[in-house]
């Protein structure tokens, strides 16, 4: 499934895929965690597509290939939750990426987790941390978008860690 276009804009080709990924790279973006499920159903990825959406209600969008069995298992669950990382869970980040070949349930065991109040895996050391319901889910082309309704939020400490020309970096606490 692609975009739908505005019959107003098919007079302009799209981009190639490369050129796209390269533009892309100079955008500096968060890296998170996002995760659901408990226990052996436990399933979670590194993604750099979080941005908050709006306040009333308070609410995020991610952005999930569709392809990953966390895009599924979260339509499946309805919650999920994004850990923000900062520089010390780099090693986790690239784990969660598929860095390693290790997928599915395995990828937790490297980490301390909570169960939130959604029951849904957040990083115990991660700068924040945030639980949504699935509010709402779109597909766009290789991707779904989830917008999740916020419920609730945990402080953590340090540095986040960002994607930047496809590399992962600290940034340095102003």
């Amino acid at each position: 499934m692609g975009c739908e276009l505005n019959p107003q804009t098919t007079d302009f080709r799209s981009v190639e895929a490369t050129e796209f990924r390269n533009a892309m790279r100079s955008l500096a973006s968060g890296v998170a965690i996002v995760a659901t499920g408990k226990g052996t159903e436990r399933r979670g990825l590194t993604v750099s597509s979080v941005t908050s959406l709006c306040i009333d209600p308070p609410c995020l969008l991610v952005g999930i290939n569709t392809s990953s069995e966390t895009h599924d298992a979260i339509l499946h669950s309805g919650h999920f939750g994004v850990s923000l990382l900062g520089m010390a869970q780099h090693d986790l980040a690239l784990r969660f990426a598929g860095r390693g070949g290790v997928k599915g349930v395995d990828r937790f065991e490297t980490a301390a987790w909570n169960q939130g109040i959604l029951d849904v895996p957040v990083l115990r050391t991660s700068i924040c941390a945030l639980e949504c319901v699935l509010h709402q889910h779109q597909v766009v082309g290789t991707h779904g978008i989830f917008i999740g309704r916020i419920v609730a939020t945990r402080d953590g400490d340090g540095a986040p860690l960002v994607n930047f020309h496809g590399e992962l970096r600290s940034l340095s606490a102003c």
